[in-house]
């Protein structure tokens, strides 16, 4: 009996240190995907030509709606207008395709949905399920392309941008290294939340 009792108190420090270190990045994590809009672009396949396709569709659709997400102030502003153009986008799309000799369509949504740790130049965003513009190219069986439409990081490229929607700490938190870590710890934990059904 006591052999099991010195085996449970240093199972129980080394799960309650985790816990103490993981929570905070976890609610932090979620607090974070609660005010992020992103964009995937799903390719048509892997092929070459269907992967060019895909970057050339981002080009042309980070340019035509520039001036439509610069001004955004919160994400429901950010869905709200994606709502209201979402014709307009789906319209630059097949455009796009139709220029580039492809005879497939796409399909545009909007949708919560699990994306993984994903770094970026200069900042990282945890894993979690966040709001997004999820566009498919024909089958979208291919390689994806990722990036924040609000705050409108993909059109500046810039962590700056996140001055408005998130707090100095969670800014503090994306843009550093020392979380790495902690994110791989969220995102084991956000990948068995999302697998579990939902109530």
């Amino acid at each position: 009996m006591k052999n099991k009792i010195y085996l449970f108190v240093p199972i129980f420090l080394v799960l309650t240190l985790v816990t103490s270190i993981v929570a905070p990045a976890v609610n932090m994590s979620e607090d974070i995907s609660d005010k992020v809009f992103r964009l995937h672009i799903r390719a048509n396949s892997d092929s070459e030509t269907d992967q060019n396709l895909k970057l050339i569709v981002r080009d042309e659709l980070l340019k035509e709606t520039k001036d439509l997400f610069s001004d955004c102030k919160s994400l429901e502003e950010a869905v709200e207008l994606t709502n209201n153009n979402i014709d307009f986008i789906r319209k630059t799309v097949n455009k796009t395709i139709k220029s580039n000799g492809f005879n497939f369509n796409c399909s545009v949504k909007i949708d919560k949905e699990f994306f993984e740790t994903r770094k970026y130049d200069r900042f990282t965003l945890p894993a979690g399920v966040y709001d997004a513009l999820i566009i498919e190219l024909g089958q979208g069986k291919g390689h994806n392309w990722w990036c924040v439409m609000f705050p409108a990081v993909c059109i500046s490229g810039c962590s700056e941008d996140f001055d408005s929607a998130l707090t100095e700490e969670e800014i503090k938190m994306i843009e550093s290294d020392n979380y790495v870590i902690r994110f791989k710890a969220v995102e084991i934990f956000e990948r068995i939340k999302n697998k579990l059904p939902k109530s």
